[in-house]
C-alpha cells in the first residue's frame, strides 16, 4: 500500500507503511551519513603505519647485513661460490621459516609487543657478528640474524587492523616498502665496512634496532578493535593452514617474494663475476634494484584494490619470466639493466598484490597466521635459488641455466594464477 501524508497546514508529516506518522527527528536518524573517523583513529592508524614501515626496514637491514658484505668475507676468508651462496642463504631460511611462529604469536600477544621484543632479541646476532672472524662464525650469526627476517609477519597484521579492507590493500604495500632496508644495507654497508672498519656496519644497526624497540614501547599501540587471541599456537597454525587461499597465495608469493630476495641477496655476486664490477658498484646496482621492487609494491596493493588482483599476478609473472630470459644471455650492461629493473618492479608489484588478496579474501582473525604460513613460503622461496645458481656456477661456470630456470618458474606461476585465482571471489 502506498506511503501516505498528512497535510497541516503548509508542513508534510510524512507517514510509515502502517498510517503512523514519522517525526523529522525519526527521518534524519535513520538517514544520517556515518561518522568521520576520529582524530585520534586516523593519528593512531598514520603511527601505527610508520613505526611498522620503519621497525621493518631496520629489522630487513639486519637481515641483509651479509648479502653486500659477502664479497669482501669471500676475498678476506677464501671462500667458494657455493661457500658464499650458503652464507647469505642461511639467514633466508632462518627468516622464512620464523615467520610462522612469529604470525601466529603476533595473533596472540600483538604486534607492539612482538615487534618490540624481536627487535630487541636481534642485537645479539648482530653484535656477535661485529666480532666474527671465521666462516663457521659467520654462519652461526647468520643463522641468528635470520630473526630479523620474519618481521615482516608481525607487521601485516599489526598494520591490516587498524585499517578497513578497502584501504589495506595500499596500507600494506606502504608497510611492505619496508623492504627497503635491503636496499639501504647495499647501499650503506659496504661503505661503513670501508670508512670505519669491518664492526661499523653492525653497531649503526644495533643502535637503530635499539631505537625501535623503544619506539614500539613507548608509541607503539595495537588497533583498539584487534584485541590479542588465547586460542593455541597449533589450532591458529592448522586453522590458517586448511584454508585454500592461504595454500594459494604462499605458492604464488615463494614465487615472488621469493625472486625479489634471491636477486636482493645474489645479485652482488652475480654482478662481480659475470660482469666484473667492483663490489661498491654492484652493492650499487642491487640497491636500486631493491628500491624499485620496494617502491612498486603499494602499486600493486592499489592496484589490488581497484582492479582483479589474479589479473595483475598473471602480467607481472609475464614480465618475470621475459625478462630472466633477457639475462640469460649476458646481454651488454644497459640491455641488462632494463631487464633487471623490469624484474623488479614487476616483483614488487606482485608482491603487493598478493598480501593485499590476504586481507580481502583472508578471514580477518587469520591475517597474522595466513601471513605467517604465506611470509614462510616467500622466504623459502628466495633461500633455493642463491644455492642453485652458486651450484650451477661451479659446474658449467654459467648463470643462464639458473636464469633460465627462474623464467621457467616464473611462467608456471603464471598459468597456475590462471587457474587458481582467475575465477575466485572467496
Amino acid at each position: 500500500m502506498p506511503v501516505r501524508s498528512r497535510t497541516l497546514g503548509r508542513k508534510e508529516m510524512p507517514l510509515d507503511g502502517k498510517g503512523h506518522t514519522v517525526s523529522t527527528s525519526t527521518i534524519r536518524s535513520r538517514t544520517r551519513t556515518p561518522a568521520r573517523p576520529e582524530p585520534s583513529s586516523t593519528r593512531g592508524r598514520r603511527t601505527a603505519l610508520a613505526l611498522a614501515t620503519v621497525g621493518f626496514a631496520v629489522n630487513f637491514w639486519a637481515w641483509s647485513l651479509l648479502s653486500p658484505l659477502a664479497p669482501k668475507y669471500k676475498d678476506l676468508l677464501g671462500l667458494s661460490s657455493l661457500s658464499l651462496s650458503i652464507l647469505v642463504a642461511v639467514p633466508v631460511i632462518v627468516g622464512s621459516l620464523g615467520r610462522i611462529p612469529l604470525g601466529v604469536l603476533t595473533d596472540r600477544y600483538g604486534g607492539r609487543r612482538m615487534f618490540a621484543a624481536v627487535s630487541l632479541v636481534c642485537l645479539v646476532p648482530v653484535l656477535f657478528l661485529a666480532v666474527a672472524q671465521s666462516f663457521p662464525a659467520l654462519l652461526v650469526g647468520g643463522f641468528l640474524l635470520g630473526l630479523a627476517g620474519a618481521t615482516f609477519a608481525i607487521g601485516v597484521p599489526f598494520v591490516s587492523a587498524w585499517f578497513p579492507p578497502e584501504r589495506q590493500g595500499f596500507a600494506l604495500g606502504i608497510y611492505g616498502m619496508g623492504n627497503i632496508g635491503t636496499a639501504v644495507s647495499g647501499f650503506f654497508s659496504p661503505r661503513l665496512y670501508s670508512a670505519w672498519g669491518a664492526r661499523a656496519p653492525y653497531l649503526v644497526v644495533a643502535a637503530f634496532l635499539l631505537a625501535v624497540a623503544l619506539a614500539f614501547i613507548v608509541l607503539g599501540r595495537d588497533a583498539p578493535q584487534g584485541a590479542p587471541s588465547g586460542e593455541s599456537f597449533m589450532s591458529r597454525f592448522r586453522s590458517a593452514l586448511r584454508l585454500r587461499i592461504t595454500r594459494d597465495l604462499a605458492l604464488l608469493y615463494a614465487v615472488t617474494f621469493g625472486g625479489f630476495v634471491a636477486f636482493g641477496v645474489y645479485l652482488p655476486a652475480y654482478l662481480k663475476t659475470a660482469y666484473h664490477l667492483t663490489v661498491t658498484d654492484a652493492a650499487t646496482r642491487t640497491a636500486g634494484f631493491v628500491v624499485l621492487a620496494t617502491l612498486a609494491r603499494p602499486i600493486g596493493g592499489w592496484l589490488a584494490d581497484r582492479l582483479d588482483g589474479a589479473r595483475v599476478l598473471q602480467i607481472v609473472l609475464g614480465v618475470v619470466a621475459l625478462g630472466a630470459v633477457t639475462a640469460a644471455f649476458t646481454p651488454v650492461m644497459p640491455l641488462l639493466t632494463v631487464a633487471m629493473l623490469s624484474i623488479g618492479a614487476a616483483l614488487g608489484i606482485g608482491n603487493g598484490v598478493i598480501f593485499a588478496l590476504v586481507g580481502q579474501r583472508g578471514p580477518a582473525g587469520r591475517v597474522g597466521s595466513m601471513t605467517g604460513v604465506i611470509g614462510t613460503a616467500g622466504g623459502l622461496g628466495g633461500f633455493l635459488p642463491p644455492i642453485v645458481m652458486g651450484a650451477i656456477y661451479e659446474v658449467t661456470g654459467s648463470y643462464a641455466i639458473g636464469l633460465m630456470l627462474l623464467s621457467d618458474v616464473a611462467l608456471a606461476a603464471l598459468v597456475f594464477t590462471a587457474w587458481r585465482l582467475g575465477h575466485s571471489t572467496s
